[in-house]
């Protein structure tokens, strides 16, 4: 069963902000979604999503939690939270009703592959999937 990490380093959730936690040991700071260049147009997909969730009175974390929910039966959202706010955000997605047209809304705002830089910084890459 795929599983996802739905909120990208608290980049999805719609409350991390540019320069937020850039100190001496954040993980961001290697990361190359938030590294400059990339972090700009990261942020912008985010408030295209910020749009869609306003509409629907719900978070943005909430409609990316819904979204990746809707994928199939066989697919299981990963969600880590450092709050207890933060987690009753995450389950009151599995309120949130997505119907084909909020999905296609969602695909069209944020396109697969639209995220600016690697997932994981390239030496990390090389210590993933040694399976293969």
């Amino acid at each position: 069963m795929p599983s996802y990490g739905v909120l990208s380093r608290g980049l999805i959730s719609g409350h991390w902000q540019k320069g937020q936690g850039s100190g001496t040991g954040d993980f961001r700071g290697m990361s190359p979604r938030f590294q400059d260049g990339n972090i700009d147009q990261n942020l912008a997909l985010v408030e295209e999503l910020r749009k869609i969730a306003q509409a629907k009175q719900v978070s943005v974390a909430q409609i990316a939690i819904a979204w990746v929910s809707a994928q199939g039966q066989d697919i299981v959202a990963l969600i880590g939270a450092r709050r207890r706010d933060r987690l009753t955000e995450a389950l009151g997605s599995r309120a949130v009703q997505l119907s084909a047209e909020d999905m296609a809304t969602i695909e069209r705002a944020v396109p697969k592959d639209a995220a600016a830089g690697a997932r994981y910084p390239e030496a990390q890459l090389k210590h993933m999937d040694s399976e293969k």
